[in-house]
């Protein structure tokens, strides 16, 4: 099959890059048990959040419904629920979820058994158990309509918008065409530019939802009595050149590749059964979008930096492009593809995002990349937009 890659079947359909046992907290206040069985046992990733408790309701489902689409994912052969007893979290439908996509799962629950020290060697055995239970599943040949891209740009200057974003943006045109799903966010990064992202939209309804969720993004900044724009460009975009929220915006959106926007989906929602580009409604700050991008389905992310972002995520691969020739030279060890030779002159767009292409591929069917192998990829959050009360 032409431009294929190897992953792991699972029994709802979906297709994995990795095979991991996910260590899923219901609340933040699990996240030690979680993290003491995931450093124990080999596979494991604990998925650590700050969430789960003493929060609204709006907020609280969708901190549910993020740990359940974690617990989906296409990357977790098997998963680990570590319950407290008396979180916001809603566990039963997390149990739920684990049961209808047919893999793998058990719970812990703290309280119920009596502590930490209690909690911590059951979550081993069961953990070792499905450690063990998805250890031989073999990679199987499968085609790009199975594969779902997430992207992402952080750490920009004035190189990501002529050079590591467009490159995604030729591998994002490469996968739809191929049939497969790519999802975009950073809503605030869309201001200023959200007119051309809905002249790109299927429909008239979608193009009007584009502009809405922006609206909706500075109205809840203006709420504090602020303005957007005094967080975006952040101090490090600035340093780095650019010199306002319209001109990053106009960068950012490159990532984008040129085909039609489908459609706009929430911050939790699966893209399961979709095809083409999809928006997904997020924030800018990184362990937020991976989230969200991770509960989306993406088995993989690209990662389009120019001053040097380096964190991952902890159950997918997220494969960094530099725009900046210097910024990779310096950070060679984190940095996966050199964009920067566009800036210099040495390699034209198409070539890089070729370059890139090819290193999807190949980190698809189990290639690492820079960031797995020094574990830069532990950080997670889930984005919230009520208060704590």
């Amino acid at each position: 099959m032409e431009h294929t890659f190897w992953g792991y079947e699972r029994p709802d359909g979906k297709v994995g890059s990795r095979n991991y046992v996910a260590i899923v907290p219901s609340v933040v206040c699990a996240n030690e048990v979680a993290q003491a069985i995931g450093n124990q046992v080999m596979n494991c990733r604990p998925l650590l959040h700050h969430q789960g408790c003493c929060q609204l309701p709006p907020d609280l489902d969708r901190v549910t419904d993020t740990l359940a689409s974690l617990i989906c994912h296409p990357n977790a052969g098997a998963a680990l629920i570590v319950s407290l007893g008396c979180e916001g979290t809603d566990v039963d439908r997390l149990l739920e979820a684990a049961g209808q996509s047919g893999k793998p799962c058990d719970i812990v629950r703290i309280q119920e058994i009596g502590g930490m020290a209690n909690a911590i060697a059951d979550g081993i055995k069961k953990a070792q158990r499905l450690s063990m239970a998805i250890s031989g599943m073999q990679r199987r040949e499968t085609d790009l309509s199975r594969f779902v891209m997430g992207i992402k740009c952080g750490g920009s200057d004035a190189t990501s918008g002529l050079a590591s974003n467009c490159a995604i943006g030729y591998v994002a045109d490469r996968i739809v065409d191929a049939g497969g799903t790519v999802m975009f966010g950073e809503v605030t990064e869309f201001i200023g530019a959200e007119h051309i992202l809905a002249r790109r939209a299927r429909t008239p309804e979608v193009g009007e939802k584009i502009l809405k969720i922006v609206s909706d993004m500075e109205t809840r900044a203006k709420s504090l009595g602020c303005d957007m724009r005094k967080g975006q460009p952040t101090p490090g975009n600035i340093k780095g050149g650019l010199s306002t929220i319209e001109e990053k915006s106009l960068g950012a959106i490159m990532k984008s590749g040129s085909r039609t926007i489908e459609g706009v989906l929430d911050y939790a929602e699966m893209s399961a059964g979709r095809k083409g580009l999809w928006i997904k409604e997020t924030p800018g700050r990184e362990i937020e979008i991976l989230t969200g991008m991770a509960a989306g389905g993406a088995q993989c992310i690209t990662f389009s930096t120019g001053r040097g972002a380096p964190q991952g995520f902890p159950i997918l691969p997220v494969i960094k492009i530099c725009g900046n020739p210097h910024t990779y030279e310096r950070m060679v060890n984190d940095m996966d593809i050199n964009a920067g030779r566009v800036i210099l002159g040495e390699a034209s767009i198409e070539a890089v995002g070729e370059e890139l292409f090819q290193k999807l591929l190949k980190t698809l069917s189990g290639e690492q990349c820079k960031g797995e192998t020094i574990y830069y990829s532990q950080s997670m959050d889930i984005y919230c937009t009520g208060p704590v009360i």
